[in-house]
């Protein structure tokens, strides 16, 4: 096995440079001759637009220009489309109201764009917002989506009576109901799914320049090529040559820089009217909370269908979504398609119906957040799986095992319409019990209640579909010095992309990973590219990659062939070098590389260099699974939760980096135990943002978590892909919710307490404890 290759645990290649502060984000970039921007956003959640009065701000000492809805449409600029409409159960499209650039007669948000100021300096274009005048009308908000569909409610866009955006379905109505009627037992829960304010460590931002005909932008992404063709298409009508966009460096994402947002085409309508670089870097309070696309925020009625013996017969699902102000560009698809194939779980069912409403608030709209709906289907249903324990007084570990589908009826169609290729869901679950020391959390708990303390343990299986989507190309080149350069269109928002992509192409070439060079981020450098989001960089990416290092490798032989004057067929290649089979004739891929600059040594149709290209794009899925454990203590005096214990056991088929892996399911866990215990976006009903800055919303801190025991099975390779690869960059967010919040119901139960929502705060425990008394 090579040192650097496939399956070795080595440090991430990237951290030295970013720990030694050489990292280059967008904010680091300064432009000569660069002007700055500031957004005004609205104070009112929804209000008509009177009038703007921007005469003493454009007369401040800096400002060079504001825009306004009027500008956008002088310059005939489109909106931000939504690209993922869903089809709702009549056949029809779902209603498609406009998001503008900057608010056009009504504002529907607190936050809503409504102008933009560009000045010399960053102060003198926020002096300038304040001194705008904008005269608004009051209208009746709602924030809540089952106060936004009530009668009588202001609709956010004329186009969405009742604020319904859309309707979907799936699934098989009238067996369900018919099992349903037959069933001996039926569990219902009603859940809340509750928003998340993202919060990377990186803000956003955009620095847009011209040159009289192209445009440049740099920009966090998860992928610039996507946001070019919003760009060229859909706001500026002009052909997709006409932008350069850049990504460098990116402090996080989780999905939230997927999306086009306004400040993006701002930066370059500015620049091209002024004739100068424009630079916009959001602040955290300011901007982000306010602006950055939010994440979850559904509400969840579940019911589950048994029979005598426990097992499951259907599940009925009817989800009321979240949408926000506006439809961003993957909204509708995330609470539809994109998970309703994971409420089926790792269970056997006979039926099942999953209903799903999107409607439209007065709030920051809502997209994918890490996970972008399998965390939403396993939680609601990992969630009423312990209730139907604790219901039928069932040990949850018994009645899951009673339902699991077996490894044995592997490749497995559910009855939702997913196909599992792989899985052992009881091993999972035996292993994930023996390593979390079930067998000890009697005495544990007792040593707890001798202190007053409530303690708890609960877990979660697991399952979710991603790592599949269109194309990846990747492009692979030797350079005559032998160092290997290697460009895609996916994205490191800091997952490691370069020491998972270097590791393959390390493995495949018999090289030192670092002769390795990954290009990503740049649409002049990476032709094309559908970037990074859905677990999919590896399992894509990662076997485009493998492709291209088989493509040059053939290539090289028959180089090789011409140079070491042998027929191709008798040319080997390993550990970095060709060489004529059973001979010491060889050359290294640096001789080959120089000798490839030389047509004298080209074979017949090979263009110059020692190149390989691979693409690979997929409809199938893989599915990591696994099965996570929890354990919690109790303050009942005060409603404090620890987290005591955290073990985790995962299926992701095979690994190429144990510590990329590991890290990964960490901040999965970490985000996860967020949600579950910690992030409370709240608006009150006049639509304002109440928990609008870090004093206000809660994120996990190093000591909310302790050490987690995370194991691993790769006996189950994927069969969807080449390298047998299953994604993992979601997983922990996936599973971490419902074991917490499983665990702290365990813990709570013996107070009386069968329910309570994320986030599980010390407020809400109290609460719960008291309320239950």
């Amino acid at each position: 096995m090579a040192k650097f290759g496939i399956g070795q645990p080595i440090n991430r290649v990237e951290d030295a440079r970013l720990l030694t502060g050489q990292g280059r984000y967008t904010a680091d970039i300064n432009i000569l001759g660069q002007a700055f921007g500031h957004v005004l956003r609205s104070p009112h959640a929804h209000a008509c637009i009177v009038d703007i009065d921007m005469r003493a701000a454009l007369g401040m000492p800096g400002v060079l220009a504001i825009y306004t809805a009027a500008e956008i449409q002088r310059e005939g600029l489109g909106t931000i489309q939504c690209l993922a409409p869903t089809t709702q159960p009549d056949g029809s499209v779902q209603p498609l109201p406009p998001h503008p650039v900057l608010a056009e007669g009504k504002v529907r948000h607190v936050g809503d764009p409504v102008a933009f100021v560009v000045a010399e300096t960053p102060d003198q274009a926020y002096d300038a917002a304040e001194a705008i005048m904008v005269e608004y009308d009051p209208l009746r908000a709602a924030a809540n989506p089952m106060a936004a569909i009530e009668p009588g409610v202001p609709p956010v866009h004329d186009e969405a009576p009742g604020n319904v955006s859309f309707r979907w379905e799936k699934g098989d109505r009238e067996n369900t109901d018919a099992l349903f009627a037959d069933a001996a037992h039926i569990v219902r829960t009603r859940l809340i799914n509750n928003r998340i304010i993202v919060a990377p460590i990186e803000t956003r931002a955009a620095i847009g320049d011209w040159d009289g005909e192209r445009f440049t932008l740099h920009t966090p992404s998860q992928g610039p090529h996507s946001l070019r063709r919003q760009l060229a298409n859909d706001i500026f009508h002009m052909p997709e040559e006409a932008f350069h966009l850049v990504t460098p460096d990116v402090g996080g994402a989780f999905g939230m820089k997927i999306f086009l947002y306004a400040e993006q085409v701002l930066v370059l309508l500015a620049a091209r009217e002024l004739g100068r670089p424009v630079k916009w870097v959001a602040e955290r309070a300011a901007d982000a909370f306010l602006s950055d696309s939010h994440g979850r925020d559904q509400v969840n009625n579940v019911e589950l269908a048994l029979d005598g013996d426990g097992r499951f017969l259907a599940l009925r699902v009817n989800n009321y979504a979240n949408m926000g102000a506006y439809l961003s560009n993957f909204a509708p698809y995330i609470p539809t398609d994109c998970g309703v194939l994971m409420n089926n779980g790792v269970y056997r069912f006979q039926a099942m119906h999953v209903s799903v409403t999107g409607v439209f608030t007065n709030t920051v709209p809502v997209d994918a957040y890490r996970g972008a709906g399998r965390p939403e289907a396993i939680y609601l249903l990992e969630r009423t799986v312990d209730a139907a324990a604790s219901q039928l007084g069932i040990d949850p570990a018994e009645l899951r095992r009673r339902n699991f589908i077996g490894a044995q009826e592997m490749p497995f169609t559910t009855v939702i319409g997913a196909t599992y290729d792989s899985g052992d869901f009881d091993r999972n679950l035996e292993d994930a019990l023996r390593r979390a020391d079930s067998d000890g959390f009697v005495a544990r708990k007792a040593e707890s209640r001798a202190r007053g303390r409530l303690r708890g343990m609960g877990f979660a299986h697991y399952i979710e579909n991603c790592g599949s989507g269109p194309e990846e190309t990747g492009r692979m080149r030797v350079e005559p010095d032998g160092t290997v350069t290697f460009s895609i269109g996916t994205q490191d928002n800091g997952q490691g992309h370069q020491t998972a992509y270097g590791q393959i192409i390390a493995d495949r070439l018999g090289i030192d990973i670092a002769q390795v060079r990954v290009i990503q981020g740049d649409t002049d450098l990476v032709p094309t590219g559908m970037g990074t989001g859905g677990s999919r960089s590896l399992p894509v990416g990662g076997v485009s990659c493998d492709l291209a290092a088989g493509a040059l490798i053939e290539k090289g032989k028959r180089i090789a062939a011409e140079v070491l004057e042998a027929a191709v067929e008798d040319i080997e290649f390993a550990d970095g070098a060709f060489a004529i089979a059973g001979t010491d004739r060889a050359a290294s891929l640096a001789d080959i590389a120089r000798a490839a600059s030389d047509p004298a040594n080209l074979p017949e149709g090979d263009e110059p260099g020692l190149t390989g290209e691979g693409t690979h794009g997929t409809t199938m899925y893989t599915f990591p699974n696994g099965c996570h454990v929890c354990e919690v203590e109790v303050d009942p005096e005060t409603g404090q939760v620890t987290l005591d214990r955290y073990t985790a056991v995962d299926d992701f088929g095979k690994v190429i980096n144990p510590e990329l892996l590991a890290s990964q399911v960490y901040g999965g866990i970490g985000q996860g135990v967020g949600q579950a215990l910690h992030e409370a976006c709240v608006y009150d009903d006049d639509g304002q943002l109440l928990s609008g800055s870090f004093m206000d919303y809660g994120l996990p801190r190093a000591d909310d978590l302790p050490d987690i025991a995370f194991a691993y099975h790769e006996d189950a390779p994927c069969a969807t892909n080449a390298l047998g690869l299953k994604g993992a960059g979601e997983a922990g967010a996936v599973a971490a919710p419902p074991a917490v919040m499983n665990a702290l119901l365990d813990a709570l139960s013996e107070r009386g307490v069968t329910a309570i929502d994320m986030p599980a705060t010390p407020q809400s425990v109290w609460r719960a404890i008291r309320d239950a008394a």
